[in-house]
């Protein structure tokens, strides 16, 4: 399957994966609590697939013409992806026969119809701390926190951290992992408070680092928070030795063979793979005369390198890998397990993490102190769910967790035609002691659709500058 299509197809199947487990809530607890579900819809516009589930009618021998309420629910999955819905039986959206009077939904409590609207967005929490928690048990292999380098006159030179620290927590948070210091440092940066960092250094020894609350404030947009504070992880040095020779290419085509050595290239030492790769890059359609050293004997060749393009830039290639040794990784990565009762505890403490960390995040974007160049589209969400998916199901289960509880906040917003704008809704009619009335409900829905198309406009907009200044 070519790279685009796997793209796709991770996009679809995370999209219906999330899809259905947020309007699987509302249908859970819809039926739960006694209201009738005509429809279960994954995607919108023409049915791919339909189903229908058992009959309720009365008996045929009473004469009682059928209605919609008398058959079972209808499941759906649609041809347009990109949502879902659940129909329940309702008044305000025609006839209902008296017999299932007590089955519609504009006939409930407040507290019924708060509880079915709100299961949505909190079925998409559970499924965050279920994937989490799997994520816990079933064991994650993480780079080790192990810092690298340190960029001078940054703030994290001044806190004193150092080459070959290892982080061992963030404020009262352990970070086995790179990615679980990276995750608590995103989301203690945003508080504004002095951010304490445990950190082993190479002595053995453990230290604290401070890093400032204030002058940490805008610097999480994108995820780079570490690059910008100047923090980079320790990686293993990869020799310059050649491990693979890409047939028809610079490479094979200037005598080059596996095992060769690569000393310097344009007289410049050449002391790891990395500076090999960087400097090839930088020269595309040029020629360069590399000194290798090959059984013992050093030798000069020349060759012109080959060149391909990466977004808008042309870059360099000669068509060879390196050789890693096994085992070079061992010492930078760690694997992480919990038990099950101690993933639970994991779980539902990153899943409350992320989901405030999402919500300050979106409101420090609405009053301008950060870019709304945070913002993930469709094209984003897709090249990521491909990303990720390609990287196993431990990687692509991370992916869902985050844009499930993504999914969650964003629902819960007070927006009309949101959940959350439901539920303020019935806020108002439990406070006053009646419905908002149909005026202002349908005022209110033609505000959220405009605010709601206005946000996917600008996610695209976003999206695309983002792919074109890839």
């Amino acid at each position: 399957m070519s790279s685009f299509l796997f793209t796709v197809a991770s996009f679809v199947v995370a999209l219906g994966i999330l899809i259905a487990v947020h309007e699987f809530g509302h249908f859970w607890v819809a039926r739960k609590l006694g209201v009738k579900v005509l429809r279960f819809s994954i995607g919108f516009g023409k049915p791919l697939l339909t189903f229908r589930g058992r009959a309720s009618s009365p008996d045929a021998s009473e004469g009682v013409r059928l209605s919609e309420a008398d058959l079972g629910t209808e499941y759906v999955v649609a041809a347009i992806p990109l949502g879902g819905y659940v129909k329940m039986l309702d008044e305000r959206e025609g006839d209902v026969p008296p017999r299932y009077l007590n089955q519609a939904f504009n006939r409930q409590s407040v507290a019924v119809r708060s509880a079915i609207v709100a299961a949505g967005p909190l079925f998409n929490f559970a499924f965050a701390l279920l994937a989490f928690w799997f994520i816990g048990v079933y064991g994650d292999t993480g780079s080790r926190p192990w810092i690298g380098q340190v960029t001078e006159a940054t703030i994290a030179a001044e806190a004193g951290f150092s080459a070959d620290d290892e982080i061992l927590s963030v404020g009262d948070t352990l970070t086995p992992t790179w990615e679980a210091a990276v995750y608590t440092l995103l989301t203690d940066a945003t508080s504004g408070d002095d951010v304490v960092v445990k950190v082993r250094d190479v002595a053995g020894l453990e230290q604290l680092r401070i890093l400032p609350g204030g002058r940490l404030l805008g610097l999480a947009e994108d995820g780079r928070l570490l690059e910008r504070i100047g923090l980079s992880p320790k990686r293993p040095v990869i020799e310059p030795v050649i491990g693979q020779v890409v047939a028809g290419e610079a490479a094979e085509s200037a005598g080059i063979e596996v095992g060769d050595r690569v000393i310097s290239v344009d007289n410049q030492e050449v002391n790891s793979w990395s500076e090999l790769v960087d400097y090839i890059q930088k020269h595309p359609a040029s020629l360069v005369e590399m000194e290798i050293s090959r059984a013992g004997a050093e030798h000069r060749i020349k060759l012109i390198v080959g060149q391909m393009t990466r977004g808008d830039q042309t870059v360099g290639r000669i068509g060879a890998g390196p050789h890693v040794p096994e085992g070079l990784f061992d010492d930078y990565r760690v694997e992480v397990r919990y038990g099950p009762l101690d993933a639970v505890a994991m779980a539902a403490v990153k899943t409350g993490d992320m989901s405030l960390f999402m919500l300050k995040m979106l409101g420090r974007m609405l009053t301008g102190e950060i870019s709304v160049r945070n913002l993930s589209g469709p094209i984003s969400i897709a090249q990521t769910a491909g990303r990720t998916a390609s990287f196993g199901l431990t990687q692509f289960l991370k992916f869902l967790a985050l844009v499930s509880i993504s999914l969650g906040v964003l629902n819960l917003l007070p927006v009309p035609i949101l959940d959350g704008g439901h539920l303020f809704y019935f806020l108002v009619e439990a406070i006053k002691g009646s419905p908002v009335s149909e005026a202002a409900q349908a005022f209110g829905q033609r505000i959220g659709l405009a605010i709601l198309l206005g946000l996917m406009t600008l996610a695209f907009y976003v999206d695309i500058t983002r792919l074109f200044n890839s």
